[in-house]
Order: C-alpha cells, then structure tokens, then sequence
C-alpha cells in the first residue's frame, strides 16, 4: 500500500501527459470509476471486521482522488496528487505497523475481539489516534494540503464533484474514528489480560513515520515544488 499503489500513481503521472489532451470518451470512463471508486470502497471500509482489510480498502479510497486529479492533468491536480501519494504512503505503513503490533499480541485481526487496549498501552493508544488523525486529513497534516489541492482541482473541472469529494472525505472520517474507538476504546477481553509490553523499536518505527509528516507542512515546498 504504501509502495505499490505509488508505482501506479508514478506510471499515470508519465503516461497521462502522452494523452492530453485526453479524448472524451478515455477521460470520463476513468474520471468516473475513480469517483465512484472513493465513495465504494470508503463505505465498504464501514462494515469491515478484519483490521487489516479495513486499512488495506481506506488506501484504495485514497488512490482513487489521486487518480481522478492526474487525469484532469493540471499543476493543482499534478500537486496534489504527489502531496497526498507522498502523506499517504507514510500513513497507511504507520497504520500496518500499529496494526501488526495488535496482532503480535493479540493474535487475530477482528475488530470485535480487539478492543480497550488503551488501557494495556496507553503510549501506543496516542499513536493510534495521531495516525488516525492523519489518516483523516486533520490540519496541521500535510494530508490535509493534497486533499485541498486536489479537491480544489476536481471541483474547478465540474462543480457536482465537490458533492462526491465532501461525501468521501466526510466517510473517511467516520472509518477512521471507527477504526481507533473499536481498537482503543472499551472493555478490554478477559483473554488479554497478559499482554507483552510495546518495544522501544515499535515507537522508534512510528516515531520514523509521523515526524515527517509534521515536518512536511512546515515546507510543502519540498514535495509539491516539482508541477508548481
């Protein structure tokens, strides 16, 4: 998710200007069933009961707004598009790794089963709440800036997108807090009482994830320089 899914939003970025101006008929197929593609797999992240799968779908959401502004083929869009790849590569292998570390303790991914482990590891409940803050495009995050440039490109292309756009990113909020309340919050399960402790190199890996998206966004400049 957080390599793969770069390598195709790489490719479209090289290939898409060999094809501008699109044609009609290529454009709108493919502008459509990303569209669509955020609002499905979003909704789809709501009924998810496998932590994994869960994170796995929210990444297929994001990939869908970056593929609908590299088509419109725009500076904003190109931006955006390499802002939001950028933020949300390092955020889905934050969310893998808090993942991983529930599973290493807990073994089973189901969100049903996992959960008030606040309360066993306080320390790692804020990285759960930091990445899912991120996740969700909270301000001060430079996912926040991709979001809005490629908002602002999908809307200033055809005005009904920003109804798709709010819709999505209003759902991506609400699988994110449902991803940490069920994770964190709770009674925690009588079969989890002794748990291992969280380790210095799971924070550091953490650490190593979200420190640059904080630092990011004091110099955007840096990443979104190349189509501005």
């Amino acid at each position: 998710a957080a390599i793969l899914l770069k390598l195709g939003g790489y490719g479209l970025i090289r290939i898409s200007p060999m094809l501008n101006p699109h044609p009609p008929n290529l454009m709108f197929p493919i502008m459509i069933l990303a569209l669509w593609g955020i609002l499905m797999t979003s909704s789809i992240c709501l009924r998810q009961t496998d932590l994994k799968a869960l994170i796995a779908y929210s990444s297929v959401s994001h990939m869908g707004l970056v593929t609908a502004a590299i088509i419109v083929q725009t500076p904003w869009g190109l931006t955006g598009a390499m802002i939001l790849m950028i933020a949300h590569g390092l955020t889905s292998s934050a969310l893998f790794a808090l993942a991983n570390t529930n599973y290493e303790r807990t073994h089973t991914r189901t969100l049903l089963l996992v959960r008030g482990l606040q309360l066993a590891f306080p320390l790692m409940s804020t990285w759960w709440l930091l990445t899912n803050l991120t996740n969700m495009a909270m301000p001060p995050t430079i996912n926040l800036l991709g979001e809005l440039f490629i908002i602002t490109t999908l809307f200033n292309w055809s005005t009904p997108t920003i109804i798709i756009t709010g819709i999505g990113t209003l759902i991506t909020a609400t699988y994110s807090l449902y991803m940490f309340l069920m994770t964190q919050r709770g009674s925690i399960s009588t079969q989890f009482r002794l748990l291992a402790p969280t380790h210095t190199r799971e924070h550091l890996t953490l650490t190593l994830h979200l420190l640059p998206l904080g630092l990011l966004i004091m110099k955007p400049a840096i990443i979104s320089g190349l189509f501005t």
